[in-house]
């Protein structure tokens, strides 16, 4: 590759609005997403690696995705940013280290792998009128800047970054000013494009999150708050929803803002260029709005039901652009590797399959794509769910016993099931029972193949604990563990907390059981058990790999801002760490 030519020093012609943000080290390449204030060219200088890109424009914003090339192995390298030539990142007289972009070792196999997890962030202190304990990610941020510890692979952030339907009181009197002349929107939440830009604006130009973002490697997945509460709960819930005037410009522009902020940089270098959004995007520079535009609304209207299941074959085409296996014609799932670890994040919103005779979490076509990942070449694998798979027990077989009712052929019945569900947010794996029961399959399946270890990471319930996976009726010798850190930045309504408490306790589950049992609920393929927690602060989670080993850590953040230990979990005890000096 030849180097890109250093430019000269220039006045400032446009400005960063919010990045750098740092997405995929992969290899000797690294992915950098900026957003500009007017149509520029970004450059990325880090030693003699750099890239280059000009910005595509949407909704009268200005975005580019850099991939910096010839980056050394085994290396930290700080790295400078320029737009048309004049340098905008590191800002002068910064108080923070320099951002640095680190390459793992040519042939990784053999390193750890550490990432650093959590969910559910409202924006900082100052921006909410609640009085919430300290946010966990900047108190990570801060002691990451001292250098005291390692810096992690990756930030895996799991759902819930930014909250459409519960906006700051800073965006709230941003929507007053709007809503003036928008009557037929909902007065306190995001609707437009616009709007759920200042979501981002706020969230992402907090001072440490800006660092932390511009010098951790991080990946995304959604969850409901980033389009409304309940997102896709059920058939009925998105019926209701889609006679809402708002709801074709809510889905639409949150899905679109989604891609452009959030999914893009979840991509590697090559996947970003094969994308075809992407390339319809870049084919459209000047203005890509209609393409967004039409994208959004396009992936986020459900599957027709009378195609749904037309094709075994995932990936045929259908009409309409979607998919001949009913799911939309394009897939926010995604997966990587680091070392001997496998991360596959799923999407556990947009695609769910509603139709009660067939609900799951995932379309045919997508869970073929994610079981033979599976069942891949590694010693870790991670599965990033932003909804946990193994809830407390007692509000698992409620679930269960929730989605049963729902589906009754008495309608009294059913409408009763479905005012619960959607007052109690009953909508996790548990009332998706034919995908947990198949999660469970896959799990022993993978599990007894000589797999080291098998973590789901997720968040959303706003508290966060370690639980063991034991199954039904066969030997799994690999550990099976559901590892759930949330909130980063919220709180729990304090009267949960005693009910999810209750919900872990022996009691509670048994009687919950025989009220699932009542309805014909088939008892789960596996039980669990707690190891941790729960705990309910603000809190993030570091997973490390280190051989055949697996170990997490949730830490707390204290009222000094500072963060402590709250648990630790050995997850493969006695399994072999790499040898010294590796």
């Amino acid at each position: 590759m030849s180097p890109v030519p250093r430019p000269e020093v220039r006045p400032l012609s446009a400005e960063l609005v919010i990045g750098p943000v740092l997405r995929r080290v992969v290899g000797t390449r690294a992915t950098i997403w900026v957003e500009t204030s007017a149509p520029a060219t970004v450059r990325v200088f880090a030693g003699p690696a750099g890239g280059e890109a000009s910005t595509f424009s949407a909704y009268g914003h200005h975005y580019a995705m850099v991939v910096v090339e010839g980056l050394a192995p085994d290396t930290a390298t700080p790295y400078e940013v320029f737009v048309d030539g004049a340098r905008v990142w590191p800002e002068p007289e910064s108080p923070y280290p320099r951002s640095v972009i680190r390459t793992r070792e040519s042939d990784d196999t053999g390193q750890p792998v550490r990432l650093v997890f959590g969910s559910c962030r409202e924006t900082t202190q100052h921006a909410t009128p609640r009085k919430l304990p300290p946010d966990a990610l900047d108190a990570f941020a801060r002691r990451l800047m001292t250098g005291t510890e390692p810096a992690p692979d990756l930030l895996v952030l799991l759902g819930d970054q930014v909250y459409a339907d519960i906006p700051s009181p800073a965006v709230k009197r941003f929507l007053r000013r709007r809503r003036s002349h928008e009557k037929h929107k909902p007065a306190n939440q995001v609707v437009s494009y616009e709007e759920y830009t200042q979501l981002y604006l706020e969230s992402w130009r907090d001072p440490e999150i800006r660092w932390l973002l511009a010098t951790v490697p991080s990946v995304m997945i959604f969850d409901d708050h980033e389009i409304i509460d309940d997102w896709n709960s059920s058939v009925s819930w998105r019926a209701e929803v889609r006679a809402e005037p708002w709801w074709p410009e809510r889905i639409s522009s949150g899905l679109a803002s989604y891609w452009v902020y959030q999914h893009l940089g979840n991509l590697d270098p090559d996947q970003i260029a094969a994308d075809p959004v992407y390339q319809k995007v870049m084919a459209a520079a000047d203005d890509a709005t209609e393409v967004l535009r039409e994208f959004g609304t396009t992936v986020g209207d459900p599957p027709d039901p009378a195609r749904r299941f037309a094709s075994p074959r995932s990936g045929e085409r259908g009409p309409e652009g979607q998919e001949a296996d009913g799911a939309p014609g394009y897939q926010w799932s995604y997966a990587l590797d680091l070392g001997r670890t496998r991360l596959v994040v799923l999407d556990n919103r947009c695609s769910r399959v509603l139709d009660p005779e067939h609900r799951a979490m995932l379309p045919p076509g997508e869970w073929a794509w994610f079981a033979g990942l599976a069942r891949g070449d590694f010693d870790h694998l991670v599965v990033g769910s932003s909804l946990p798979w193994l809830l407390p027990p007692g509000i698992h077989h409620l679930e269960a016993w929730n989605e049963r009712l729902a589906g009754s052929p008495r309608p009294r019945v059913a409408a009763f099931a479905e005012r619960q569900r959607r007052a109690f947010d009953l909508e996790h794996w548990a009332a998706f029972q034919r995908s947990f029961d198949a999660l469970a399959k896959l799990f022993a399946e993978v599990g007894s193949s000589g797999a080291a270890s098998i973590s789901v990471l997720s968040g959303d319930v706003h508290h966060s604990y370690v639980a063991r996976a034991l199954f039904r009726g066969r030997p799994v010798a690999t550990p099976v563990h559901q590892l759930t850190c949330s909130p980063v930045h919220n709180q729990i309504q304090s009267y949960m907390r005693p009910v999810l408490r209750l919900g872990w306790w022996r009691g509670p589950a048994v009687a919950a059981r025989a009220l699932a049992r009542a309805a014909r609920v088939a008892a789960p393929a596996v039980r669990w058990r707690r190891l941790a927690g729960p705990y309910f602060g603000n809190a993030v989670s570091t997973l490390e790999h280190d051989g055949r080993s697996a170990h997490v850590v949730i830490e707390g953040t204290t009222t000094a801002g500072d963060l402590r230990p709250v648990a630790a979990v050995d997850l493969t005890p006695g399994a072999a760490r790499r040898p010294a000096g590796r």
